[in-house]
């Protein structure tokens, strides 16, 4: 195969590869109704003038399936990382004990789990275009080299292989998605 045509393969599995990761990311911040750390992440507090990531300055841990306890390495960080979490408007409040800072994760309603399956299929997409993009990419490079030289046989066989990786993905996104609906969906 054609070192350019692999280059340019190479470069649309390493987006597809980033797709696939933001998205889990940012299904992981969805709260499926049992507490999980990642909940909390993109979360930043006020620390000594730096804004950092909450995990950062404390230690965050599930006792439970319906709570987060996070534990500061500095007692008074717990004012700031209170008013952190109200500001992140993640439909949480926290409590404390003058030690730990704790959150309950109460159970989902019908509605909010409905909305939370619209906001995973939403998310799903994304990734199908980013996945989409990467593809189209591909291709044009591979059009652009077969002006410049490239036999039109290699070209195509160039394509058929975008699409083969393209499906590969399209699959692994809908099986993150059905993992993380389920989630949400079990009571």
């Amino acid at each position: 195969m054609n070192e350019d045509v692999q280059l340019y393969l190479d470069d649309a599995v390493e987006k597809m590869e980033k797709a696939l990761k933001h998205l889990s990311s940012e299904l992981a911040k969805l709260r499926a109704g049992k507490a999980n750390p990642s909940m909390l992440d993109g979360i930043f507090i006020d620390y000594y003038g730096t804004q950092t990531p909450l995990h950062q300055v404390a230690n965050i841990n599930t006792p439970d399936a319906r709570s987060i306890v996070i534990q500061p390495w500095e007692k008074k960080l717990i004012g700031a990382i209170e008013k952190a979490i109200f500001a992140a408007n993640i439909g949480l409040t926290p409590g404390n004990n003058g030690e730990t800072v704790r959150l309950n994760i109460p159970p989902l309603t019908e509605d909010r789990r409905k909305g939370l399956v619209k906001q995973v299929k939403n998310e799903g997409e994304n990734a199908r275009v980013s996945i989409r993009n990467a593809r189209r990419e591909a291709i044009e490079e591979f059009k652009k080299l077969e002006k410049n030289g490239l036999p039109e046989d290699e070209e195509k066989d160039a394509e058929e292989l975008a699409q083969k990786m393209t499906d590969k993905y399209y699959k692994k996104v809908e099986e993150i998605l059905a993992k993380k609906e389920e989630e949400i969906m079990t009571v």
